[in-house]
């Protein structure tokens, strides 16, 4: 039992990346109707950010005897820095990339994330090389012993900070104006727009949410595995999507729930069997349940109905 609840832990934090990733691929699924497969290495670039953002901070507030400011405000103020920056380059993912590609077939906008994602990765090369960043502690690791289980109160703030960001996108959802217009426009993309709700203004609000949520897990993900990699997001986006379908279009709850357990399904399966069929383990436990559950656990019959 101890070792079960050592990798339940070691499971929230990881299902926690794929959760936070996985929001942004079903919000923008959910409302556009579209797949953004640029969003994993959106995922990247807010890594970045938060560890310029951190280097700069440090820079800034460092004396001999210490940081002037205490490590938990450094890294709120990291996250914040990389969620409202990065939510630019959604936006602008979405003017220049999508929004003239919105009435082609989908297959085109496909073709155009993955173009995207190439240009934010070779654009990383270009800058900074193929060499690997350290991301900076910015808190003191501290290990905590529990009845046999050891964890560390960076494995704790990451799950603690994810969840209070879902709950959060989930208020915003379901209590505010431009929530409600894209829950509407979620239902029915083409009705919506005649009753006033534009489509101009809720899809870069959309990617803005989705690639501040991607930054906040790429900023956690340094904090947790402090080598950044130019091609960091591509593994972990692909996974995060398939726990966006996993989820059901547009649910909130769902992608958080697929995330979480696509997190738990790896971590356990690496218990029982070798690592390298750790993937292929998860593919097929997901493609049993899609088999019999085709909408995802949250998704509607009319969901499935694409515009292609």
């Amino acid at each position: 039992m101890t070792y079960f609840f050592q990798n339940l832990i070691n499971a929230l934090q990881w299902g926690s990346f794929y959760a936070l990733i996985a929001l942004g691929y079903s919000m923008v699924y959910g409302i556009l109707m579209l797949f953004n497969f640029a969003h994993g290495d959106v995922f990247m670039v807010g890594a970045y950010v938060g560890l310029g953002a951190a280097t700069l901070l440090l820079m800034i507030f460092s004396t001999p005897l210490g940081p002037l400011i205490p490590g938990w405000l450094l890294l709120v103020i990291t996250i914040i820095s990389a969620m409202l920056l990065t939510s630019i380059l959604g936006v602008l993912i979405e003017r220049i990339g999508y929004r003239p590609l919105r009435n082609a077939p989908r297959a085109s906008a496909a073709i155009t994330g993955l173009m995207i994602g190439i240009i934010l990765e070779t654009g990383n090369l270009s800058i900074f090389g193929a060499q690997r960043f350290s991301f900076p502690s910015l808190i003191k690791t501290e290990t905590f012993h529990v009845g046999g289980i050891f964890f560390t109160n960076k494995k704790i703030l990451i799950v603690a900070v994810s969840l209070i960001l879902m709950y959060a996108l989930h208020l915003f959802i379901k209590k505010t104006k431009w929530g409600m217009a894209m829950r509407a426009m979620s239902y029915d993309y083409l009705a919506v727009p005649l009753m006033g709700v534009s489509i101009d203004v809720v899809a870069p609000l959309t990617f803005a949410i989705g690639s501040a949520l991607a930054a906040a897990a790429g900023v956690l993900y340094g904090l947790a595995y402090p080598v950044l990699d130019p091609l960091m997001g591509v593994t972990l986006g692909w996974k995060a999507f398939v726990a966006a379908i996993l989820g059901g279009r547009g649910s909130i709850m769902g992608a958080a729930l697929a995330g979480f357990l696509l997190g738990f399904i790896e971590i356990f399966t690496a218990m029982v069997f070798p690592s390298t069929l750790r993937d292929l383990i998860a593919y097929s436990i997901i493609l049993m349940i899609l088999t019999f559950r085709p909408h995802g656990f949250f998704g509607q019959a009319h969901s499935a109905q694409l515009r292609l």
